[in-house]
């Protein structure tokens, strides 16, 4: 487990008791879009087999592991903007925004910026991870191109741009629903918005904590902080399997 080493990277920059609460909360979500990464890889491996019984499973296993992401909030539910701004100088120009293991989930996700890529000009390999992960299907891809082989009328292109919903892609999640002679994939789908739930709860909590501890103000690598929280917490995640819902 290396235990001393993990015990010794917690190292704050300063005497306010409340960075170190920060410092591990931040690690402890580091390790676990690792985890929620490695249960989404195997989902994907799954669904490319048809083993949708091992995809279900990942995504649940997954799930389990972004409830205690979206719980992690608790640690800095008290902090107060004195506390945070009494350290938040130590961080530079640094930001949560950076994080190459978060990006990697927003990309398997579907929603893919190449734009992005730019902040990790200085890390060749950690470009070239985030590049394969840019231009490789999404989650929702491989859960889509299971779809058109269990014989729903789509057609599967993954794409390295963000995910735009479609009427295509609607129809075969309705038929999913309503036809009985596609009942089976009914399961991936409520899996599949489980995992949507999810992200939405953590974006919603990130938004919450950053609105009671800075405000408006930007964000520490000079984001646009609220606005651009607020913006990621109303977009869906897998948008069709929600829309068709005022139908059903």
């Amino acid at each position: 487990m290396r235990l001393e080493e993990l015990h010794s990277l917690q190292q704050p920059q300063s005497k306010i008791p409340a960075e170190l609460s920060f410092i591990v909360t931040t690690q402890v979500m580091e390790l676990l879009f690792d985890l929620v990464r490695h249960e989404w890889t195997l989902a994907q491996q799954a669904l490319r087999e048809d083993d949708l019984p091992a995809a279900l499973a990942a995504l649940r296993r997954g799930a389990h592991a972004q409830n205690v992401l979206v719980e992690s909030w608790d640690l800095l539910a008290t902090m107060t903007p004195q506390e945070f701004n009494a350290f938040r100088p130590a961080f530079g120009e640094a930001s949560g925004f950076q994080s190459s293991a978060f990006l990697h989930l927003e990309f398997l996700l579907g929603n893919k910026n190449p734009a992005l890529l730019s902040m990790y000009d200085g890390m060749p390999q950690t470009r070239a991870e985030l590049d394969e992960a840019l231009r490789a299907p999404s989650l929702y891809d491989d859960a889509l191109a299971l779809l058109a082989r269990r014989g729903l009328p789509l057609r599967a292109e993954p794409s390295a741009q963000r995910y735009r919903p479609s009427e295509e892609v609607a129809a075969a999640w309705r038929l999913v629903y309503t036809d009985p002679e596609h009942a089976a994939l009914q399961p991936l789908g409520e899996a599949l918005l489980d995992v949507a739930e999810r992200v939405t709860r953590w974006r919603q909590r990130h938004l919450s904590a950053v609105k009671r501890t800075m405000g408006g103000k930007p964000g520490s690598g000079g984001s646009s902080g609220l606005t651009w929280l607020r913006k990621s917490a109303e977009q869906d995640v897998f948008p069709e399997l929600w829309t068709i819902r005022d139908e059903l």
